[in-house]
C-alpha cells in the first residue's frame, strides 16, 4: 500500500523537486545548518525585526486558552485593532492567528451563490484554499493583466449581485507589484466590486509609515478588503483585515476560522502591538532595504536574466532544476542561506533562486559571489 508514495518520491527526486525539512539553528540574521553559519537570504524578516534580542513582557500572559468568543479577547486585542483602524483612516481591524486562518477564513464567510470572485492568477495557496472553501463561482485573470480583468468583468458582473477581485501587493516568487492605482480605477466602473488585496509583503516595507503599497499609492480608502500579516516584516505572528465596521461585526458572527480558533496569547499581542506603533519610526530601514533590493535587481540584469521585481524579493530566474539546485548548494558553501524555489511552486521551467533580502543584507559581497558562481558554472 505504501509502496506509490515511496514511488512519487522517488520521481520527485529524479525530476528535482524532491523537498524535505531542514535542521536548522537560529543565530540572529544567521542560521547554522550542519554546522556551517550562512547568512539567512531565505525568510522574510525584512526589517531584521525578528532577529533583534527581545525582552519578553513582563505580566502578559504565554496562552491564551480560549477562542476570543469565549474568554480569549484581552485588553490588548481591543487596543490594538482600534489602534490600526486609526492609523489606516478606516472604521476597523481584526485581528487573525495567521495569514492563513484570514484568508481561509474571510472569503468562505462573505461569498454566497450571488457572489463572483475574480483572482489574479498568481494569488497566494491560502487565497486559493479560501476560494476553493467558500465554493462560490470564481474566475482566474493573467497576472497583473487588468485588460484580461476588465473583460472578465464586462462580461460576467452583471450577473451578480457582488464581484469579489482578489489580488496581492507584491508577489512573493517574482517579486512583482500590483497596479493598486490601475484596481482602484477598474473597481469604480462597476458598482458590483470590492477588492480584496493581501498586502503580506508590502506592510512594513513600503509606504511611508510602512504601512504597503496601499499607503504608498493613496489607495487605503477604496480598498474594501485591505489584509497583511504580521508573520514577515513586523517579526512575530498573526493577521489582519482593515475594512468597515459592518465587515468586522459580519466576520466575528460568520468566519470559521475566527470563531473555533483558540486566540494568540497576549504576550504575542503585545509584541504586535509594540512592532506596529513602531512602524513610522522605521524609515532608515526601509530605505537601505529598498536601495539593497535595487543593487542586487541590477546585478542580475546586468548578467542578462529576466528581472520582474520591483521589490526586495529578488528572483534569479535558472529554469533548470537540477541547474538551480546546483547554484544554490554553491552559495550555501559560500555563506549564504539560499533555497531553490522548483516546481509546483513555480511554473514548469521557472525554477529559481528567491533572495528575500533584509535591512541588514551585506549585498555587495552577495553580488560579487554570485556573479563568480554563474561564470564559473556559465549558466
Amino acid at each position: 500500500m505504501l509502496s506509490r508514495f515511496s514511488q512519487e518520491l522517488q520521481r520527485l527526486d529524479e525530476m528535482g523537486q524532491r523537498r524535505s525539512l531542514h535542521h536548522i539553528l537560529h543565530d540572529g540574521a544567521y542560521v547554522i545548518k550542519d554546522g556551517a553559519r550562512m547568512l539567512n537570504l531565505s525568510g522574510n524578516d525584512y526589517l531584521g525585526l525578528a532577529a533583534e534580542e527581545k525582552k519578553p513582557y513582563e505580566g502578559e500572559l504565554y496562552g491564551s486558552a480560549s477562542s476570543r468568543l469565549l474568554t480569549g479577547n484581552y485588553e490588548i486585542y481591543d487596543r490594538l485593532e482600534n489602534a490600526m483602524a486609526k492609523t489606516f483612516g478606516r472604521e476597523a481591524a481584526l485581528v487573525f492567528n495567521s495569514g492563513y486562518h484570514m484568508n481561509t477564513g474571510i472569503l468562505p464567510a462573505l461569498a454566497d451563490d450571488h457572489t463572483l470572485v475574480i483572482a489574479d492568477k498568481l494569488v497566494h495557496a491560502s487565497m486559493i484554499d479560501g476560494i476553493r472553501l467558500s465554493r462560490c463561482k470564481f474566475e482566474r485573470f493573467r497576472h497583473n493583466d487588468l485588460n484580461h480583468l476588465k473583460k472578465i468583468l464586462q462580461k460576467s458582473a452583471g450577473d451578480y449581485e457582488s464581484v469579489i477581485v482578489m489580488a496581492e501587493s507584491i508577489y512573493s516568487m517574482d517579486g512583482d507589484i500590483a497596479d493598486l492605482r490601475g484596481l482602484v480605477a477598474l473597481k469604480k466602473q462597476f458598482p458590483q466590486v470590492m477588492l480584496y488585496i493581501d498586502e503580506a509583503h508590502g506592510i512594513g516595507v513600503r509606504g511611508q509609515n510602512g504601512l504597503g503599497l496601499a499607503e504608498e499609492t493613496g489607495t487605503i480608502q477604496d480598498i474594501d478588503f485591505l489584509l497583511g500579516t504580521f508573520g514577515k516584516a513586523l517579526g512575530s505572528m498573526g493577521g489582519y483585515i482593515i475594512c468597515d465596521a459592518v465587515i468586522k461585526e459580519y466576520l466575528v458572527n460568520k468566519c470559521r476560522s475566527l470563531i473555533f480558533s483558540t486566540a494568540l496569547p497576549p504576550l504575542t499581542m503585545s509584541f504586535n502591538m509594540h512592532i506596529f506603533t513602531t512602524l513610522p519610526t522605521l524609515g532608515e530601514k526601509r530605505r537601505m532595504l529598498d536601495e539593497y533590493a535595487t543593487l542586487l535587481r541590477k546585478s542580475i540584469e546586468d548578467l542578462g536574466y529576466p528581472m520582474p521585481s520591483e521589490s526586495h524579493i529578488v528572483p534569479l530566474l535558472i529554469g533548470d532544476n537540477h541547474k538551480t539546485i546546483q547554484v544554490a548548494e554553491q552559495l550555501q558553501k559560500l555563506g549564504y542561506y539560499v533555497l531553490p524555489i522548483r516546481p509546483p511552486t513555480v511554473p514548469a521551467g521557472t525554477s529559481r533562486l528567491r533572495f528575500s533580502l533584509t535591512s541588514a543584507t551585506p549585498v555587495a559581497s552577495l553580488i560579487k559571489d554570485l556573479q563568480e558562481i554563474l561564470v564559473h558554472y556559465a549558466i
